[in-house]
């Protein structure tokens, strides 16, 4: 395990790490969840060239630190993985970010270019939107306050998300937890799907085949890529991880070793 402080507290970044040549992959995971039980199939798999991977847990979640004064904003969590990626020597990385992971990296590539050369979202959130009671995921945690979610509202989060997802979500910070899917619902200015767009850098989108995102043609007219998975859902390096690392081969940069 490897980690970096990133907060004035002294809380720490933590990660897994696979050695390998540069440049490094860097995987980011979505809402209540961690990378490592996430992506660690997919980041050995034999179709992949052993470059370095980072499989890293943002601020409040799996393994990392939970600092009470951490704003756990889109931003701040952009900023706080920008620091970790610099005391990790990580430059002109390729991100492969998940969900609301996807909207940090997103975030990330536009405030701290130089850390990434290559951006490739899966099934990530890039529109605000509403806060919806008794759904589960962002939406849902994001109608409580946060003093009723920290008391009682997880509880029935909890029993909404099943097994699978809970797994992970119980080892989240609930403030942090909750403070992101606000932040998440709430979106960026400009909105994450504008700040893709004005990317220069080359850029993908994975989705479930047969449910692309909104508005594909404009994501396609400013250059990124809209790929369908089949046989997936939305955690789709679980739910295909051949078809997922097989899509990777033709998105890393071609001068991997």
């Amino acid at each position: 395990m490897h980690d970096a402080i990133v907060h004035p507290s002294g809380a720490r970044m933590r990660w897994v790490e696979l050695p390998g040549a540069d440049p490094a992959r860097v995987y980011v995971h979505g809402l209540g969840a961690t990378s490592a039980p996430y992506y660690a199939e997919v980041a050995a798999h034999p179709l992949l060239p052993r470059n370095r991977s980072l499989l890293i847990d943002l601020l409040g979640f799996g393994i990392s630190d939970r600092p009470r004064d951490f704003a756990y904003t889109l931003e701040a969590h952009a900023d706080s993985l920008a620091e970790a990626l610099r005391k990790a020597g990580v430059a002109g990385a390729s991100m492969i970010a998940h969900s609301m992971g996807g909207a940090v990296a997103t975030v990330l590539a536009a405030r701290h270019g130089d850390l990434v050369a290559n951006l490739i979202l899966v099934d990530a959130n890039l529109d605000p939107h509403p806060p919806a009671p008794a759904r589960t995921g962002s939406s849902g945690i994001a109608a409580y306050s946060e003093e009723a979610f920290v008391s009682q509202g997880w509880k029935e989060v909890r029993d909404r998300v099943g097994p699978h997802w809970w797994s992970t979500m119980r080892l989240a910070d609930l403030r942090g937890l909750h403070r992101t899917a606000v932040s998440l619902a709430r979106g960026t200015t400009p909105t994450m799907r504008e700040l893709l767009q004005d990317l220069s850098i080359p850029r993908a989108y994975l989705h479930p085949e047969g449910d692309a995102p909104a508005a594909a043609d404009g994501l396609r007219a400013s250059g990124v890529q809209v790929l369908g998975i089949p046989e997936s859902g939305h955690n789709i390096m679980l739910d295909n991880p051949e078809a997922f690392a097989r899509t990777l081969t033709t998105l890393l940069p071609p001068d991997a070793p």
